[in-house]
């Protein structure tokens, strides 16, 4: 495997102002991707994609180099995880080497850890495209989600006879922690789907994402709980 582990760390934030380096038990939240990426890869096997000095500022006083600074036009609310992955391994192909297998990183994350990401790591192979992180969802179509039908009224998303969740299929959501993939994924397509994809299962406390001023403060109440 000739791995680049990219962080995406765009400097504009709609919900949380420089999410990305605000502090979260008194570490810049990207620092725990960085530490846990460390635990596995190479200094420079590890990318920060990133529009913001003062990100690069931080990751650079965290002990890594950021190679480029990500152009503005993939830097808006309306560029794309897929093209922003795609401009930094192209970076690497023409300046560093050429990566065969992508590990998507994203610094909202914090709990994700080195274990987490050897383990997934150590399932991608052949057999597979595309590993992703999941957990298992509360959120179950055959048994909670409804969409309202052309009346008006609510139907069950997967209409099915189950009475209780219990009995219902296992149903998975994307954690956003970790995504493992083929560079030929960013060559020969638009997204970054599979149809080899296999899933990679964390538990609730390792899954969560901040995306709101909510889920840092639900982050910094569950450090605290660990203390």
């Amino acid at each position: 495997m000739k791995p680049i582990v990219i962080i995406p760390a765009r400097g504009g934030s709609k919900g949380i102002p420089h999410k990305n380096i605000r502090l979260l038990g008194n570490m810049p939240l990207i620092k725990y991707t960085i530490d846990a990426a460390l635990e596995v890869f190479e200094k420079d096997q590890i990318c920060v994609s990133t529009d913001c000095d003062l990100t690069i500022e931080v990751v650079e006083r965290l002990g890594l180099s950021v190679p480029f600074k990500r152009p503005a036009h993939l830097s808006t609310d309306e560029a794309g995880t897929f093209e922003v992955l795609k401009h930094a391994y192209e970076f690497y192909c023409e300046n560093f080497y050429v990566p065969d297998t992508i590990i998507l990183l994203q610094p909202t994350s914090p709990f994700r850890n080195a274990k987490h990401i050897r383990e997934a790591t150590g399932l991608y192979g052949k057999e597979s495209d595309l590993i992703v992180s999941v957990k298992h969802t509360k959120a179950n179509p055959y048994f909670t989600l409804k969409e309202e039908d052309e009346a008006g009224y609510l139907q069950s998303s997967k209409p099915s006879l189950f009475t209780r969740r219990q009995d219902c299929p296992a149903v998975y959501e994307l954690n956003g922690a970790i995504y493992i993939f083929s560079s030929n994924i960013l060559l020969k397509r638009n997204s970054i789907q599979s149809e080899l994809t296999k899933k990679y299962v964390m538990d609730d406390y390792s899954s969560i994402d901040i995306d709101t001023p909510l889920d840092l403060y639900i982050a910094e109440q569950m450090l605290n709980y660990n203390q």
